[in-house]
């Protein structure tokens, strides 16, 4: 028989919930224990004080299984839910304080790890300027990481890369970057000019973890494919930074946004290989739930950030602005 709501909205222990939404996104009783600084004793125990007063199973669980239950999935979706409520309790009082207030609360934003646009750093300093009152958090992961922050509203929004488009969410084209190969000092084909795929296709090379037919770097595997690349993949990142180190190493080359990498073309650090032309285009988006509850502050900047993008054609978003050609030798 199902307990009173009343009843049950006095028993229960939030805190219970709030364990619950840890162990569920760590997928791990131990690991949830670790990020609580709670002993794992103490976090099953709360998982199945939490199970008896839902009366059903959240979690199937063994030494070597973990599976949420359906039930679980539903409880964890409302218990994002209600964490995004507390979240804006602050500003919603500060708001009801004085309505005539300048407008003030921190917006949690996702990046992914290779995110340099001049449109958003432009963007940025006027919403600045006009809320100064508007503070940031930022956090850079892989894509697919912050896609799932701003399902489970632990993002505002997020700037990332995205293949598949998930049907809870919305996305708008933030810019557009085109991907380059390229090799360091030490490498046999730096400082060469007019070369072409062919002299690519048997030399080592690094690259992204997205960089497959079926995930956000598409266009670059697919020019891989086509070219029929043969050598060795020597190293793998989602961090563009770690990429480009690997590439330094002078051992292997491999793809980089064009101009995240300019001063350190200008510099002789990098050398662009070929295509010279007909980049790889890839599409950064922001990406946010539609459905979200969000504080003033966040409604104001997705708003703001949005009417910005429709204002400004992609062609004015798309880096670099000039076509590649080939370089002149150093």
């Amino acid at each position: 028989m199902a307990r009173p709501r009343r009843r049950f909205v006095w028993e229960i222990d939030w805190n219970l919930l709030r364990t619950f939404t840890v162990i569920v996104e760590q997928k791990s009783l131990t690991s949830a224990g670790e990020k609580l600084s709670l002993k794992q004793p103490t976090i099953s125990n709360a998982l199945r004080r939490l199970e008896a007063h839902m009366g059903c199973r959240l979690i199937d669980r063994s030494s070597s299984y973990f599976k949420v239950t359906p039930a679980g999935e539903r409880l964890y979706q409302e218990c994002c839910s209600i964490f995004q409520i507390v979240s804006c309790l602050p500003d919603l009082v500060d708001d009801a304080t004085d309505i005539n207030a300048d407008i003030t609360g921190t917006i949690d934003l996702a990046f992914a790890s290779h995110v340099e646009c001049p449109f958003l750093d432009g963007f940025l300093s006027d919403f600045h300027t006009q809320y100064p009152g508007i503070t940031f958090a930022t956090t850079v992961m892989p894509s697919r990481q912050v896609t799932a922050c701003v399902l489970s509203q632990e993002a505002s929004l997020g700037i990332c890369l995205a293949h598949e488009k998930h049907a809870d969410l919305a996305y708008a084209t933030l810019y557009r970057e085109h991907f380059g190969y390229f090799c360091a000092p030490g490498h046999p084909l730096f400082g060469k000019d007019d070369l072409t795929l062919e002299a690519l296709r048997t030399l080592d090379y690094v690259t992204f973890k997205t960089d497959r037919v079926t995930d956000a770097l598409s266009p670059v595997a697919m020019l891989r494919q086509n070219a029929g690349f043969e050598g060795r993949v020597l190293g793998m990142s989602s961090s563009l930074e770690e990429v480009k180190r690997l590439i330094k190493i002078g051992s292997a080359f491999g793809p980089l946004p064009v101009h995240v990498v300019a001063d350190e073309i200008a510099g002789n650090l990098l050398w662009q290989l070929p295509p010279y032309e007909d980049l790889p285009a890839v599409d950064v988006h922001v990406v946010s739930k539609p459905d979200a509850r969000r504080s003033t502050a966040e409604t104001v900047f997705l708003e703001r950030l949005l009417a910005a993008i429709e204002s400004v054609p992609l062609s004015q978003r798309t880096y670099p602005q000039m076509r590649p050609g080939a370089q002149d030798a150093a």
